[in-house]
Parts: C-alpha cells; structure tokens; sequence
C-alpha cells in the first residue's frame, strides 16, 4: 500500500524578499496572514534574512568588526586628562638646621612647607611607537574578520542544503497526492461496479465489502499525508525564519530529468571549492599569526610618553587669581625583553603545537571530503538507477492493473485478483515516490559534496 513517508519526521529536525502577493487583515493587527510564493532561490534568499542561526552568525561579524576597531585603538595616540584639587587640612612640618637661619648649630627650627590648598591640571600622551605583537595584531585583523564571514558561509549552506532537501520533498509530494487521488478514483469506480455486479447476481456482499474497507484506507492514508505534507511546509517555514501564521506556496517543479542532472565526475575538483576546507585554511593563517606574535614579542619595544600640567598653591580657595606654573615632560622608553622563566618559549611552542594541529585537522578534512564524495557518488547513482526501475515497474503495475480491470468487467477475471493488482500498484507508487525522494537526497548530498551547491 502507499504509506506516507517516513523520512518527513527526521527532515523536519533540520534545522531580498520577494513581492507579498496578499495579505489578510488590517495593516495594524499583529496576526495578519502574509502569502509568499517561492521559489527555491526566493526561499534561500528569505532564509539568508530570516534564520536565527545566520542573522547570529553575521551579527558575530559585526562583533569582530568592533573588536578590530579596539584593538586598532591600540595603535593610535592615548590621550587624557587629569585634574585634581588637594586641601592640606595639617600641612606637612620639616626640620630645617638652626645654622641655615643664623640659629646656634646642632639644632633645627620647625617649618610648615607648603599651602592649605593645592590644585593640578594637564594633558598626557602615550604612543606605542614599535611593538611586535601589536604589528602582528594589525596584519591579522583581515584574516579574523574574514574568519567570522567564512563562517556564515558555512552555516548558510548547511541550511541551504536543508531547504534544498525539504523544497523539493514538498514539490514532489504532490505527485504521492496525485497518485493517491487516482487510486481513490479507481476504488470508487470498483465500487460502484461491484455494487452493480452483485445487483445482477454475479458478486457476492463480501466483495463489496472488501472495496469498501480498501477505499475507507485509501481515503485514511491520504489524510495521513497531508498531515506529513502539512507538517513538512511547517518545518520548512521553521527552517528559513517564516512565522507559522504565514501562507508558503513553492513555485518550483522538479522532473526526474532535473534530478538526474548533474556533473557525476568531480573532474577539475579542488578542495577549496568547500566552504569548510575555506574555513580550516584560514585557522592555520591565524594559527601562524600567532606563532609569529609571539616571536615577535621577544624583541624590544617602544614607547612614548609626553605630559604637560598646571599646578597651583594657595593658603586661601582661590585659584581664579594668582598664577599657575607649568610642568611638562616628554619620555622616550624602551623595553627590552631578557629573560622571563622561558614563558615566551613555551608560549611559542604551544602555538606551534597548534598550528599541527590545524594541519592535521585540514589534512582529515580532505580525507572526509573525498569519502564525501565518493559516497555521495554512488548514492545518487545507485539513487537515480533505483527510481528509474521503479518508475518502470509502476508503469508496468498500471499495465497489469488496466488488463485485470478489463477482465474483471467483462467477467472473466475474479474480485481477488483485481483486488491483488490494485495492492501491486499500490506498492509500486509507494516505492516510486520513495526512490524519488531518495534521489532528491542525494543528488543535493552530492552537489554539496563537490561544492556545487
């Protein structure tokens, strides 16, 4: 019999707007109906606005661009300004020799230094004229940010790849309808002719009540798919970001000539052509970004400091009158690095230890890709080749079921073996629609496999 299939349950798990045709309700009422008529690129485009995991993912491109822009802060002039305001309440008391005042020698006089009230003002500068890591920082900002958009590739066509999948099940599954309306056709056709033929004496109540329980099923089994074909536009509408209130009709159609073109031999192949292969290449550039921060953090380094303040001193608050005096400063200052308990050393180990690993990790990567597609390969060959021979098959099913039919009106075939050819056709539908939706499956594993998709 034609059951609903089961791969709907496990697509489900998966995880630029084009014209609005309609929309239904009044423009200030949150719950009004939008009608998008997709095709599969609209559908993609929609999902590159609309997913959850790809909007994360460009917003961690926002992100880095904003940690680019700190770290390039870094490199620009530091400037700030100071002030501060200091009230002496006891003012600091010095021993001055008795001598220095004409006093007797040996002993001191007690003086107070300073004012009730001091106050400072000024400007400072810092500048990092040369630092290794900070160059180093600065050639690699480009590789990160290029790092976090590689990575919204990345998502974007896993989820790609899953409308591509769910799409064109959805597409098709209006063919398992069709097919499934067509049989409930011929069951109610058998019906009416064998409540006619057990009328005219030549069929027995038990025939008639075996087509009635074949129908009543028929009709049961499509009630089943459309809830599978129901619950499939709502996993896809889940998939590219569509509220579930919305209206979702697929423009596309797909042929078995469609599903079976495509270039079989990944001729001229590079691993480059996989967003993934992408994404582990610039993980080793930045790996060895850091090997050589680290090198470089063992050389000198070179700053500059520049000041310039204004201070007074008064017994009374008033520092609106009376002068200010001026101090100012320029410092030029070098580090240089000597010794610090070898960590520099194993700091540029470990990170040699894990550009291998990347490495080792990109080599992996290329094994996986080629048993990708190999696989993909004999899948979508083994694929098309099994859709084909059902495709005859069910030919050959409606063949055998025309001929008994026909033998069954003109009263030389019996209820049972109609009712056989029915159940046969049945199940070549079934496996036709099965071996259609499993090339569909491999044909976007493949594509996605070469980098084609």
């Amino acid at each position: 019999m034609m059951r609903g299939n089961k791969r709907w349950p496990g697509l489900l798990a998966f995880i630029m707007l084009p014209g609005v045709v309609f929309t239904q309700g009044s423009p200030r009422d949150t719950t009004r109906i939008t009608r998008y008529e997709f095709s599969i690129q609209q559908t993609i485009d929609y999902a590159t606005k609309n997913n959850e995991q790809v909007k994360n993912a460009l917003l961690d491109v926002q992100i880095q661009e904003q940690v680019n822009r700190d770290f390039t802060s870094a490199a620009y002039p530091q400037i700030s300004g100071s002030g501060s305001m200091v009230y002496n309440a006891k003012i600091p008391i010095s021993l001055v020799p008795a001598q220095f005042l004409g006093g007797p020698s040996g002993t001191f006089v007690k003086l107070p230094f300073g004012t009730k009230w001091n106050s400072t003002g000024g400007l400072e500068l810092n500048q990092i004229v040369f630092d290794g890591q900070v160059f180093v920082g600065l050639q690699a900002r480009g590789t990160i940010l290029e790092f976090q958009q590689k990575n919204v590739e990345v998502t974007t066509e896993l989820i790609k790849a899953n409308i591509y999948k769910i799409y064109y099940q959805l597409v098709v599954s209006k063919k398992q309808i069709e097919l499934l309306d067509a049989n409930i056709a011929r069951f109610e056709k058998l019906l009416h002719d064998t409540k006619e033929i057990y009328k005219n004496g030549f069929a027995e109540r038990l025939d008639i009540d075996k087509v009635s329980v074949a129908l009543t099923n028929l009709n049961t089994e499509k009630i089943k798919a459309m809830n599978q074909i129901s619950n499939g536009y709502l996993g896809l509408k889940m998939l590219v970001g569509m509220p579930v209130r919305d209206e979702l009709v697929l423009t596309d159609t797909l042929s078995e000539q469609q599903i079976k073109e495509s270039t079989l031999e990944p001729g001229g192949f590079q691993y480059n052509n996989r967003k993934e292969y992408q994404y582990a290449e610039l993980g080793i550039k930045l790996n060895e970004y850091n090997i050589r921060r680290y090198q470089l953090s063992k050389i000198p380094t070179l700053t500059l400091n520049a000041y310039y303040n204004k201070n007074a001193q008064r017994n009374q608050f008033d520092f609106f009158s009376g002068e200010w005096f001026s101090v100012s400063a320029i410092t030029l200052r070098v580090n240089i690095p000597i010794f610090n308990g070898f960590a520099t050393r194993a700091k540029i180990q470990k990170a040699r230890l894990e550009l291998q690993k990347s490495i080792n990790q990109r080599e992996a990567l290329e094994r996986s890709i080629d048993n990708d597609i190999e696989v993909a390969r004999n899948n979508f060959l083994s694929a098309i080749a099994a859709m084909d021979f059902q495709k005859k098959n069910m030919d050959l099913a409606e063949s055998v079921y025309q001929q008994t039919k026909k033998k069954y009106e003109m009263g030389t075939g019996s209820q049972t073996e109609i009712n056989t050819a029915q159940t046969d056709l049945k199940t070549a539908q079934t496996n036709y629609i099965t071996t259609l939706y499993d090339a569909i499956i491999a044909k976007v594993d493949f594509m996605k496999a070469i980098g084609k998709l």
